[in-house]
Parts: C-alpha cells; structure tokens; sequence
C-alpha cells in the first residue's frame, strides 16, 4: 500500500523519480572515537547513484563544466550519546559560479518527503536554482535513514511490487484483516532489516544533524530552503538553534499544528481540490474534453474508473495489473504538478480503454520504482520517519469512526487517506509527539511560501507555520497556482521575492500576493 501519509510531504519527488539521472556519495559508518563536530570535510567526484537513492548515472557536469561534488558527513547515531556509535551522511554540492568576494557561503537544500534523497534531487533541479548559485554553494543531502545515509531496508524489490498493489481501501473484514497484516509485515520487516537506526530518525535528530552540518561547511549561520517536510524539518531546527537561523526560506509549507488525522483529512481536501481544478481546466478550454463533458462528469468517470477496478484490474506495466489502490496513487502523483495534468489525461484516456500502462508508471513515481524494477527506499524512509516522529497509533475502530469526515472531504481521496492512517500500527518504535515545536524567537526572518492550489501541503498550513515560528519570525506569502510548491512553478512574482531575500537579504512585506 502507498502509504498516503507521503502524500503529506512529497516536495518536488513527484517530478524527480520519473525521469532523472542523480548521483550518490559514501556514507560507511565513521569511528566512533572521533569526535563529529572536529570533521573536516573531504569532497570528491561523485559516484553513480546506489539503488537507495533511486539508481542511474553520475549527474552530468554543470554548465560552467564544474563537477557535481560528494562527502560523507559523520553524524552520531544516538544525539543523546554524541561519542557513541556515529553514523555517514551523503552530501552533495555544486560551488558558487559567481565572484568569490560576493559569495555568502552554502545554502542547504531538503526537498522533501520525508524519504527524498537530497543527493539525487539538487542535480535534477539545479536549473531551477542556477540564479542562487551566483552567491551560493549549493548544498543537499540524503537525511539519516535515506538513501545512502544509513538507508532504512524493509521489504525486497518484488515483495514490494506486490506490497503496492494490494487494497489499501478494504470494504469488508476480511480486506481489512488482510491490509492489517500486510501493514505489520511491512513494519516487522523494517524492524528485522534495520532495527538500529530505526529509534533515530526522528526530525529533531535530522535537525542536530543540520546544526552540525552547518558548522562542518563553515557556515556562521545556516542558510536553508526546505520544500515540503523539508519546511517541518527547517522549523525544528528554528526551534533547536534559533541564533543560528540566516536566510531561509520554506515552500509548501507543512501545517505544524495537525495532528496525523488532521493532517490526511487536510489532504483529502487539497486533493480533492486539485481534482476538481484538473477537471475544469479540461472542460473550460476550446477544444473538447476527452474526460467528459462538464467537472462532475469527468469526476463521475474518474470515480466509475477506481470503482471497477476494486474488483477487475486492467493489465499495466506488464506483468502488473492496475488495481484500485495503484490508479489512486497514479492519479495523485500526476496532481503535484499542473505540468502532469496532460499525462493524467493520457493516463486515464488509456485506463478506460482497458490499458493502465500511464497510471501505473506514475504511481511507480509516487513509490520510489524505476524502469528496471528498483525501489529507491523512499517508502521505507518515509514511514519509518514519520512512525518516529507522530505519537498517535490508530485502529480500524479509529479509521471506521473518522471515515465519513473523509468521504466528505473526498468522494475519491477520502478513504485512501484514512486507511492509511494504519501505516504506523504495530510499529516497533513508539512516535515522539502529537505534532512538530517549530516556535523559534529570536530567530532571523524565515520566508514562508503558500500555494493556494497545493494539495499535499494545503494553503491554510502556511499561515499556521508563520503563526506558530513567532511575531517577526514567519514572514507569510502567498502564490495563488496549482501544484506542490511555488518556487518551482517559475512565477516571476514568487522568484523575486525569494531570490531578493537570499541573495540580497530584501524581507518581502509580510502578506504579499503573487498571482
């Protein structure tokens, strides 16, 4: 089952695992006598991507013919024993293209998930933030249980292409039973593959792990742009380190004030509203629909579509049928992005024809497959992530409860979303708290950017994040588009003000609109 709970925070994923080439750095585990924050750090040429990180070639070169460089960054498994045991974080950067006596120093890029490797994402959009480069090294990671730091390892390759296609929205006791034991399978799994790690990935350690790559790169304050989870993780930092906050930026900002419960109830009407934003776009243009004639029948058939295929799956990505829950997960990678409205239309054109090959590549991006039938380990990462941090542990009893509240937040989404609100039951380690402390006083301006039309991180979240890091801290603005996140989106609006702050140290005015 796709763990909806990544659809909280998928960032800029949903574009990254259809069709890039990335790199991977060492991450072998350090000497535990050294001490971390003494590290200098060693960059080398990268490597080719492991298959944790998504797999492919080394990033080709940037375009002045630097190199993409790598290192591996000591961090302690255990924060609460900073001389223990340690463990490697893959870095990567590319250096500042502009003069050196204008350079500001690194600024550290999360792109999301939680489960997104950094090392694979920032060579992917490098293009999109070639402009902050100028003044910037720009620097990502893999964090602690992604990719190749410390990788979480949970189910194999083919266990996984069933695990994906199993019903993740049972309508009787018997499906219900059955998504319970294959929701502890999958669990027990990460606990027998990576039992040790698995009591560290909380946020507030990845967090730490920022403070000490900060001071490893040299950096007096930490400049840092997070997208998605990447906004969460930003903001514990805020909170942990508030003096060393510099310029920062977060886009599509999770709502820090949500509990898991609120948090895919809020989903299912950011998706929903993502939907029905698809659907007009296809029936207010000239040219006819090939969807249907008006929204609701474009919805109707979408619905009829996942209706049908809960008992008769079409045949997909050959030998994989399209089930139910696969279509599901389709449809919502392609509404990340406006850019995939056109494959969305493709994709269900071909599914009511019989054939479910485009929806199932594109719930393949959603889980972290790739064309020779790797699994990245994002979905690993993901739950493992957010089982350590959310304390609440829900029952079919809970989701029974809860499920008419989604249904009509999302006739389509809705039940998706509160099933998976199981992915956390018979977790081996229990959650850390009910949601994220991100108040941070003291703390340097943090731009925070919301999408009126995001449906992984609704809009609403933003001003909550703004609200919650604190008077003079939060400083909100607002893009009104579709899709996950602003920035990327290529609004001249939102790049100004974002590239004026962390390049020049220009504060927006707190409430500005970009259309």
């Amino acid at each position: 089952m796709p763990n909806p709970s990544r659809l909280r925070a998928a960032a800029l994923t949903a574009v990254l695992v259809l069709s890039v080439t990335v790199a991977g750095c060492d991450s072998d585990a350090a000497d535990k006598d050294e001490d971390p924050a003494a590290q200098e750090l060693s960059w080398k040429d990268c490597p080719a991507p492991s298959e944790s990180q998504g797999g492919g070639e080394a990033p080709s070169a940037l375009p002045n013919d630097d190199q993409w460089q790598c290192t591996t960054l000591k961090v302690p498994l255990d924060w609460d024993e900073p001389k223990g045991d340690t463990i490697g974080l893959a870095l990567i950067r590319a250096e500042a293209s502009g003069a050196e006596e204008k350079q500001i120093g690194s600024l550290v890029f999360n792109f999301g998930g939680p489960g997104s490797s950094g090392v694979a994402s920032l060579p992917a959009f490098a293009n999109k933030f070639a402009h902050l480069r100028t003044r910037y090294d720009l620097v990502s990671f893999d964090p602690r249980g992604v990719g190749r730091s410390a990788g979480v390892e949970c189910l194999s390759d083919e266990q996984l292409d069933e695990y994906f296609q199993q019903d993740a929205t049972p309508d009787n006791a018997a499906e219900r039973r059955a998504l319970l034991e294959d929701t502890k399978a999958f669990n027990s799994a990460c606990e027998k593959n990576s039992g040790k790690i698995l009591p560290h990935l909380r946020t507030t350690d990845a967090a730490r792990d920022l403070e000490l790559m900060r001071q490893a790169l040299g950096d007096d304050k930490l400049h840092y742009f997070g997208i998605s989870y990447g906004t969460e993780l930003g903001g514990v930092y805020a909170h942990l380190f508030p003096k060393k906050v510099g310029r920062t930026v977060f886009d599509a900002v999770v709502d820090p004030t949500r509990n898991p419960e609120q948090g895919s109830l809020g989903q299912a009407k950011g998706f929903q509203l993502a939907l029905d934003n698809f659907a007009e776009d296809c029936t207010s243009k000239q040219e006819p629909c090939p969807l249907g004639d008006t929204v609701q029948d474009v919805k109707d058939r979408i619905a009829g579509l996942l209706k049908n295929l809960d008992s008769k799956p079409i045949p997909g990505a050959f030998p994989r049928e399209l089930t139910q829950t696969v279509a599901t997960s389709g449809i919502a990678q392609a509404l990340y992005s406006r850019d995939y409205w056109e494959y969305l239309t493709q994709g269900l054109q071909q599914a009511y024809a019989g054939d479910g090959t485009v929806l199932m590549l594109l719930a393949d991006a959603m889980n972290g497959r790739n064309e020779n039938g790797e699994y990245s380990n994002i979905a690993a990462a993901n739950v493992s992530i957010n089982c350590a941090d959310s304390k609440p542990r829900y029952t079919t009893a809970d989701v029974e409860e809860k499920l008419p509240q989604f249904r009509e937040a999302s006739p389509l989404f809705g039940d998706y979303l509160a099933w998976g609100l199981l992915g956390c039951t018979d977790w081996p380690v229990p959650g850390a708290v009910d949601d994220p402390a991100v108040s941070a006083a003291g703390a340097a301006p943090i731009l925070v950017i919301g999408n009126t039309g995001d449906p992984a991180t609704p809009y609403e979240g933003a001003r909550k994040m703004a609200d919650e890091l604190g008077k003079g801290v939060g400083v909100e603005l607002t893009y009104r588009g579709q899709g996950h996140g602003a920035y990327g989106s290529g609004n001249k609006c939102v790049r100004d003000a974002v590239d004026g702050y962390l390049l020049d140290g220009r504060v927006p005015s707190p409430g500005q609109v970009c259309s």
